[in-house]
This record gives structure tokens, C-alpha cells and sequence, in this order.
């Protein structure tokens, strides 16, 4: 079987086209809607890799997503002007919709996209799932602007209660975001696994060198992220290769630091064949976020055989199958710090541990697969 996605790449009568020539399958039809766009951050990346993996077990999966040409509006993203929110097209998305007759809505984003979708699983009455992956109105704490940063936390809230309301289940990429949906009025929620790309897990991985020598960070070029901190790690460590892979609010202040570094280089925003490429050839990917729901392109660095480096706050480490094979920063310790300590470890330690990893995530993509695929064999997931 074969997606069905309206995104950047494809044009909504393209969409039409494949919609008619999508043959039956085993399960049901599925729409996934979100506000993040394919490739463009970990929201986005999961549920490109959800459409990927499902379309050859169900008899549609479409993935509906801006695509920079039938919305109806786009404005900044609070706090971040590198990134848009669309207003879609209503006539559009309910043409798309009435195309695709899905048996099930899944919704990615409390925005514009996602409230759409919510709308039409309700007029429908069919099931509706909400994937809960970041609480943004916890997100908008790091806006300096305080109308920002009230009016933001406003909109979230109440998107979040209206999504969570009527929603069948909610899934969260932890037990805390879990706990937090039920707070925020979910009726069910549960915990739902990560998922990786089809190519990470069909390219072949690579043996990591014996000296660690290259660090990489991938991510939004923003305050919560401490991209500073790696900046500063850079800094301290002349002798080690530093990569940072994205852009953000921050974008001014990476490339002055990469002037000044002979030793930081910035990729700006790249595609995931091309993160792929640059995980490769690092020997550590390093997440020094606030906080991170979950962290997913730590899993993705673990599946290609890569020692990975995160804060006690990133929700991956609630996973001890995978925390049992990552590197924690600890209290008031820098980045700088744990690289050298991680560095100092024998060669074959950090390989095993590299080893581990790169099993515990893919098993963890496997079960998370079995998981969707048990909620969508079933007419209604989890109503109450």
C-alpha cells in the first residue's frame, strides 16, 4: 500500500490522484493531521515516519500538512520567526477530506491544522486521537515578551482543552506527558513509543572511531535548546569538531560563534538524508535542551549506532531500555565536562554502549509500530 500525503513536495491534485489509485488493505483509512511540516522538527518527523510505516498495513494513511500553497494564512510562530503557522484553507482541507472518507483522525498539533481535524472527527463521529509530543504553553515560559508570552499560553491552553476534550485517547511520548494530558482534561491517555525513518533503519550503519573526536547538535537554534552551552563547549574544546544542525531565533548569535570558532561549523536547516549523513559522521550527538517531551532525534542518533548526551529532563530517559545506554549530563556539570568524561571511557566501552543503543532503539520503533497498529485494527480507539 502507498501514502497519501499533501505536503511541500506534492500538489493537493497530486494527492487526488494517488487517493484514486490507493487499493484496499487490511486496516481502515487514516488521516493524520498536524501543523508541523515533514522534516521541519521532531513533531513533524514522527508522523512522516508513522505515514511511512503504516502504508503498507493500511488501506490509506494520509498525511495532511501545510505545504506552503493552499493556506489560507501564515503567520511567525511566537518566539520563532524562522517557522509558520498556516491557516488552512477550509474548502481545501474538506475536499481532502470528503476524498479520503477516513475511519479515523489523528492529530498531531493543537493548532489551526490539528483543531481542523478535531472538528471533522466530531461532525463524523469517528475516532479521534491526539498525539501529545510538547506542551506549548509550558514552551512559551521562554518568551521575553510578556503579551507573547500571555497571549501564547492562552491560545495553547484552550486548544489543548478542546482537543483533549474531545478526544478518544490521548498519546504521550512519556509517562509525565501523560500524566500532564489527564491534568489537562483527557479523558484516556496512554504512552506511546517513538518512531524512527525508514532509511535509518535500512541504511546500513557504521562503527563509531575508536577517538571521539566530532560532536554534533540538531535541533531549533533556540534559548530552550542551551545552544549556547554547546557554543561554549566549542569554545573549551578546541581539539574536537563541533556541528550544529538547524536554525532558530538564535541563528545570529551561531553564526557570529561560528566566525570565531575555527573548530564550529553550521549546517543551517538540512533535510533527514542529509542529518542522517552528518550523524554519521559524528561520534556523539548532544541534547542539552530545558526540557524535551521525549527527544527524538536522540533515538534517531542511537539507531545509527551513535553515543548520545542529554539532560535528566529529556523525556527519553524515562525509557530504561534506552536510558541504560545514554549519557545524562549531571548536576552543574557542563557540556565540555561530560564530553571529556565520555571521551576518557576505553574505545570498546563506548563501542558496546553505541552497540546497545542502536538495538534498544530500534526495538523501540518495533513495539511502538505494534502499538499503532493494534489501536487502528480496533473501530474505536480506546473510546469512553
Amino acid at each position: 500500500m502507498r501514502s497519501i500525503a499533501a505536503t511541500q513536495a506534492e500538489s493537493i491534485d497530486e494527492f487526488m490522484r494517488r487517493s484514486d489509485e490507493t487499493p484496499s488493505g487490511r486496516l481502515g483509512r487514516v488521516v493524520i493531521v498536524s501543523d508541523s511540516v515533514p522534516e521541519r522538527n521532531g513533531v513533524g518527523a514522527y508522523y512522516q515516519d508513522l505515514t511511512d510505516q503504516l502504508a503498507e498495513r493500511c488501506e490509506q494513511v494520509g498525511f495532511l500538512c501545510p505545504d506552503g500553497k493552499h493556506g489560507f494564512l501564515k503567520i511567525p510562530l511566537p518566539g520563532d520567526p524562522t517557522q509558520k503557522i498556516w491557516i488552512p484553507s477550509y474548502r481545501e482541507f474538506s475536499k481532502m477530506m470528503r476524498k479520503m472518507q477516513p475511519e479515523c483522525i489523528i492529530a498531531a498539533t493543537p493548532g489551526p491544522y490539528g483543531l481542523m481535524g478535531c472538528y471533522f472527527a466530531r461532525r463524523r463521529k469517528i475516532p479521534f486521537v491526539v498525539g501529545f509530543h510538547t506542551h506549548f504553553s509550558g514552551v512559551t515560559d521562554q518568551y521575553n515578551n510578556p503579551f507573547l508570552r500571555t497571549f501564547s499560553r492562552f491560545y495553547f491552553n484552550c486548544a489543548d482543552w478542546v482537543m483533549f476534550r474531545y478526544a478518544d485517547l490521548v498519546l504521550g511520548n512519556s509517562e509525565a506527558m501523560v500524566e500532564l494530558a489527564l491534568s489537562l482534561g483527557a479523558r484516556r491517555a496512554e504512552v506511546m513509543g517513538t518512531l524512527l525513518p525508514v532509511t535509518s533503519l535500512n541504511e546500513p550503519v557504521t562503527t563509531p572511531r575508536e577517538k571521539l573526536s566530532h560532536v554534533i547538535f540538531a535541533g531549533r537554534l533556540a534559548p530552550e535548546k542551551r545552544v549556547r552551552w554547546i557554543i561554549d563547549a566549542a569554545a573549551a574544546l578546541p581539539d574536537i569538531t563541533f556541528t550544529l544542525a538547524g536554525d532558530g531565533p538564535l541563528n545570529d548569535e551561531v553564526a557570529a560563534a561560528t566566525d570565531r570558532l575555527s573548530n564550529l561549523r553550521w549546517l543551517g536547516w538540512v533535510g533527514r538524508s542529509e542529518l542522517l549523513q552528518a550523524m554519521d559522521e559524528a561520534d556523539l550527538l548532544v541534547l542539552p535542551s530545558v526540557v524535551e517531551s521525549f527527544g527524538t532525534v536522540a533515538l534517531e542518533a542511537m539507531a545509527r549506532q551513535r553515543l548520545v548526551l542529554v539532560t535528566p529532563t529529556c523525556g527519553i530517559v524515562e525509557w530504561p531500555d534506552l536510558a541504560s545506554n545514554l549519557f545524562v549530563l549531571g548536576k552543574d556539570e557542563s557540556v565540555a565536562s561530560a564530553i571529556e568524561r565520555i571521551a576518557a571511557l576505553p574505545a570498546d566501552e563506548r563501542t558496546a554502549i553505541a552497540e546497545a543503543s542502536c538495538k534498544a532503539a530500534r526495538s523501540l520503533n518495533d513495539s511502538s509500530v505494534r502499538h499503532w497498529l493494534s489501536l487502528l485494527e480496533t473501530d474505536e480507539p480506546n473510546a469512553t
